[in-house]
């Protein structure tokens, strides 16, 4: 599962310790459970810790960083953002221009013990946005297998120059802020100016982007040479007031690729925390150990002492770890076969429900295959109407009768890919683009028909990629190309195994990919990074200089129902292109050992890691 991520809204992370926003400060009663463990699963290996990269935004990492930080705000289950106040305080000084004061709490601190302060926030800012940003790193080229040939010459021009791997788009988020921001209260004070009116401040700076340590990123940049932490920080600090391109050049290559690992890491600095746990253990394609922090004392305490993620890729191999008592808490997309099993298992409690994912087809208009418009010549025309076929022919409908609503009855299709079901604007923009054309059906299959007719392309091949590995997806892809065969459109298998990775680094070798996006949060600017050019979830050369436009505007606007009419344009524009089309919104089942305590669900990412400081042994609960 990817996350579909807003460079600055938390809820890829969603920190438990905002919970007790407003509350007084915590103590440590109720103590962590001395010797007190809980083991969890979760179908993805963990495989990198900076979760703002674009090679790294993916469900299965930004769990862990959930659990191992904190940021100024969240979002809970309901989904409502709060603010976490033990973390530190946010306050709009001025409107005109737009001036938001962030100040961290004394008490916070890495798990190294230094301070988390501006420094580190600095950090977040530099690394997301473009006014920090040096040098041209070249685009990737593949060979026929979908190998990269010249990832060499990529990595080389990557540390040559300044380049942080986040991808942010000019003109969004933290880029509408293009003065460094001010540090001033011996660094625990830190002023953004944003140069616009910007509707979604309140996002900022939430646990996923405030995860990487400024001292730490810079000690592993140049070994050595800075081990007294305050001194790491003050030559970064300076280095981005000055625009140093030279210093920043090795430290953003260490924000970029100094967090990958799948195993322990030798550097302690790659496993600095400023949450309530800390990485203390990691078998590569095994499990992750989570410790909890004893100085923690800034937000809601943990009561596990350690958190053990194991990762089982099978949910039936899941659920009967979860019978053996080798996991207390799974997770998945149900089958009816395994709703049954849950129910017949004694000592477990489950509850499944529609998630915040949703299913849908992308596709690849810049890879030299099917739909990319240089295949034919530059014809835009063409490539769009072979796009729209292909689209016409996902029976959407089929899909959810036949695998969905046996296990959530009144499921229907999701018909937008901007509004969350149920949301302000969903039915407007279901009404205005067009999506209900995208059905499979007869008359769908006709209309395909004819636009290839148009195009002049007789029997066009479509390499179509998902996870060979899920047996649902893999259904899906067999009721699609049974559709699309009926136009005329021939489907190859591509599916993998590794198809997170296939679908960011690996763009030559598939046509179309199904998958779920993750949603995040709940600001009107959560779209843009999928859909504007060069996007950091845009893996697939979509660009389209009316939808950038409208998508930088809704980022600017500050009143809401002007903001969800550009939303509704932008996502009639996205319909127009033919790139994307959405089809439903997962249902997702959480069961777990009745030993275990507090165990709540969430609608977002990070789903069920949500709580995990809640978790309790029931004893200890009671």
């Amino acid at each position: 599962m990817r996350t579909s991520r807003v460079i600055a809204v938390g809820a890829v992370v969603a920190t438990s310790a905002l919970v007790l926003a407003g509350c007084s400060a915590p103590n440590r009663d109720p103590e962590i459970v001395g010797g007190s463990a809980i083991t969890v699963a979760w179908n993805d290996p963990f495989f990198a810790f900076n979760v703002n990269t674009s090679a790294n935004n993916a469900a299965a990492n930004a769990n862990i960083v959930h659990v191992t930080s904190d940021g100024f705000i969240d979002y809970d289950p309901t989904p409502e953002l709060v603010e976490n106040t033990e973390f530190g305080t946010v306050e709009e000084v001025s409107t005109d221009p737009l001036t938001i004061k962030y100040t961290v709490n004394d008490a916070v601190t890495w798990s190294d013990g230094t301070p988390f302060d501006g420094a580190d926030l600095l950090l977040t800012w530099a690394a997301n946005t473009t006014h920090r940003e040096a040098g041209e790193v070249p685009e990737a080229e593949y060979d026929d297998e979908g190998n990269v040939t010249n990832q060499d010459a990529i990595d080389a021009a990557a540390d040559a120059g300044v380049y942080w791997g986040t991808d942010p788009a000019p003109g969004l988020q933290l880029d509408l802020a293009s003065q460094a921001p001010t540090l001033a209260d011996d660094n625990k004070s830190f002023t953004v100016v944003y140069d616009q009116p910007y509707a979604d401040w309140k996002t900022m700076f939430a646990p996923d982007t405030t995860a990487i340590s400024a001292h730490g990123t810079v000690q592993l940049a140049y070994p050595g040479e800075y081990d007294d932490a305050q001194a790491a920080k003050d030559a970064f600090i300076t280095a981005v007031n000055d625009n140093n391109s030279e210093f920043l050049s090795k430290v953003a290559s260490a924000y970029r690729t100094g967090y990958d690992y799948t195993s322990m890491p030798e550097e302690p600095q790659k496993t600095l925390s400023n949450g309530p746990y800390t990485i203390t253990d990691l078998v590569e394609n095994q499990y992750v150990t989570l410790t909890a922090r004893e100085d923690y004392t800034w937000g809601p305490l943990p009561h596990y002492e350690t958190i053990t993620i194991r990762f089982i890729p099978d949910p039936q191999a899941q659920v009967q770890a979860l019978q053996n008592g080798e996991v207390q808490i799974v997770s998945g997309q149900p089958t009816t076969d395994l709703l049954q099993q849950l129910e017949a298992t004694e000592g477990i409690e489950w509850e499944s429900s529609l998630e915040g994912t949703y299913e849908h087809v992308d596709l690849q208009v810049a890879n030299g295959g099917v739909f990319d418009p240089a295949t034919y010549g530059g014809d835009e025309a063409k490539a769009q109407q072979i796009r729209e076929a292909f689209l016409l022919t996902i029976p959407r409908q089929e899909i959810v009768e036949k695998l969905i609503t046996p296990i959530a009855p009144d499921a229907t299709t999701r018909d937008s890919l901007v509004f969350l079901p149920g949301a302000d604007g969903y039915e407007e923009s279901v009404a205005d683009s067009g999506v209900s054309r995208y059905s499979g059906d007869d008359a769908a299959i006709e209309e395909a028909k004819g636009l290839l007719a148009q195009a002049g392309v007789a029997n066009p091949s479509v390499r179509f990629m998902t996870a060979s590995t899920n047996p649902r997806r893999q259904q899906e892809l067999q009721l699609i190309k049974a559709s699309a065969e009926k136009a005329g459109f021939t489907i190859v298998d591509a599916s993998a195994e590794d198809w997170s990775t296939v679908l960011t680094t690996q763009t030559d070798a598939y046509d179309a990919a199904l998958f779920g996006w993750q949603s995040e949060g709940l600001g009107v600017g959560e779209p843009s990074p999928n859909y504007i050019t060069g996007g950091i979830n845009n893996y697939y050369g979509w660009s389209d200089p009316e939808l950038d436009q409208i998508l930088k505007d809704v980022d600017v606007t500050i009143d809401p129902a002007e903001a969800q009419g550009k939303l509704v344009e932008a996502e009639k524009i996205i319909m127009e292109n033919s790139w994307s089309v959405p089809i439903f919104q997962f249902p997702g089942v959480v069961a777990w050992s009745d030993e275990v305590a507090n165990v709540k669900p969430g609608f977002l990412s990070p789903q069920y890691f949500w709580n995990a400081w809640e978790w309790a042994p029931v004893e200890a609960a009671e």
